[in-house]
C-alpha cells in the first residue's frame, strides 16, 4: 500500500519530471547528433562544460537567461571540434567524442580551479526558481507536477515539440534525416552533407550543454566535481530506447525519473534492511532491462557511424 501511495503522489511525478529535465535536453541533443549520422559520445564531458559555464557566467555577474546562453556557446564549441573531426575528417566518431568527454571535463574543472583556487566550498547563486502560475498551479495534480516547475523544465518540453515539428514538418527536417540515413541522396539533391551534419551536430551539444546547465542553475545552486554523474551516458541509452523519436525520448527520460525519484523514497520506507547500494542501482538495472526489449525494434539510422566523402560511393 505504501508502493502504491508513493505512486499516486503528486509530489512524487514532479520530483520525477525535474529530475528528468537534464536528461531532456541531453537525450535531445544526442537525438539531433544521431538522426544526422554522428555518434557524440562527447556528451559526458559537454554536459559538464554546460554545468560551469553557466554557472560561472552567472556567478560573473550575467542574468540566468544570459548564464543558458553562454553554456550553449560552450556546448556549441565542443560540438564544433567534434563536427570538424568526424564529419569533413572522417575520424573514429567514438575516438573524437570520448577525447571531447576528456577535454571538456578537463576543460571545466581547470577553469574552476583557476579562477577559484583558494575556494573550498563553490560559491552560490541565485537559481531559477519554480515557477507559481495563478489558476493553473491550484489545478488538482497536475498543479504540482507542472505548473510549479522552473522555467527550465518548461524550456526542455518546448524542444521536445519544436525538435518534433522541425524532423515531421520542415524540409529541414526532412533533409536531417535523409542525411542520417542516405547521404548520397542528399548530394545528389544538391544540399551539403557536411553543412546539415556538422549543423546538426553543434545544435545538438548545444542542447546537451543546457542539460548540464540545469544542474547547477535549477537543480542546485553552484558546480561542483562530479555532480554530471553519468547522465550523458544514459541519455546515449535512451536515445536507442526512444528509437530516435522525440515524443518517445521524453517518455524514456520521465521512466528513468520516475525510477530515480521512486528509489529514493522506497530507500526511507525500506532503507533499514536493505543496503542502500541496491536502490541506488535500481533505475540503472530497470533502464538497461527497458533498453534490451525496446532496442531489437529499433530502427537505427542507416548512415550512423559511417564516414561520408565527397565523391565515394
Amino acid at each position: 500500500m505504501e508502493i502504491l501511495d508513493i505512486l499516486l503522489s503528486e509530489n512524487f511525478w514532479a520530483a520525477a519530471l525535474r529530475i528528468a529535465t537534464p536528461l531532456i535536453f541531453g537525450v535531445l541533443g544526442a537525438l539531433i547528433c544521431e538522426k544526422s549520422g554522428v555518434l557524440n559520445l562527447g556528451i559526458e564531458g559537454i554536459f559538464a562544460a554546460g554545468a560551469m559555464a553557466g554557472w560561472m557566467a552567472v556567478w560573473l555577474g550575467a542574468d540566468l537567461w544570459g548564464g543558458l546562453f553562454f553554456a550553449a556557446l560552450t556546448g556549441a564549441f565542443f560540438g564544433l571540434i567534434h563536427a570538424i573531426l568526424t564529419v569533413p575528417l572522417g575520424l573514429s566518431q567514438h575516438v573524437s567524442g570520448l577525447g571531447i568527454t576528456m577535454f571538456a571535463t578537463s576543460v571545466s574543472y581547470f577553469t574552476y580551479r583557476t579562477a577559484l583556487p583558494q575556494v573550498s566550498t563553490p560559491p552560490r547563486i541565485e537559481p531559477f526558481q519554480p515557477l507559481d502560475i495563478p489558476i493553473l498551479s491550484d489545478i488538482p495534480f497536475l498543479g504540482t507536477v507542472l505548473f510549479k516547475q522552473t522555467a527550465m523544465t518548461w524550456l526542455a518540453l518546448f524542444l521536445v515539440v519544436l525538435v518534433w515539428w522541425v524532423y515531421n514538418r520542415t524540409p529541414l527536417g526532412q533533409a536531417l534525416r535523409a542525411v542520417g540515413d542516405n547521404p548520397d541522396a542528399v548530394d545528389a539533391q544538391g544540399l551539403s552533407v557536411y553543412g546539415l551534419r556538422m549543423g546538426a551536430i553543434v545544435a545538438g551539444s548545444a542542447c546537451m550543454a543546457l542539460g548540464g546547465a540545469f544542474l547547477t542553475m535549477s537543480a542546485f545552486d553552484a558546480f561542483f566535481f562530479g555532480m554530471v554523474n553519468g547522465r550523458g551516458w544514459i541519455c546515449i541509452a535512451l536515445v536507442i530506447f526512444a528509437s530516435w523519436r522525440p515524443g518517445k525520448a521524453l517518455l524514456g527520460a520521465l521512466l528513468f525519473g520516475a525510477f530515480d525519484a521512486f528509489q529514493v523514497r522506497l530507500q526511507t520506507e525500506v532503507g533499514a534492511f536493505v543496503p542502500s547500494q541496491v536502490f541506488l542501482m535500481a533505475p540503472y538495472i530497470l533502464s538497461i532491462i527497458a533498453l534490451v526489449i525496446v532496442a531489437r525494434r529499433a530502427e537505427y539510422p542507416r548512415a550512423l557511424l559511417t564516414p561520408w566523402f565527397k565523391g565515394q560511393r
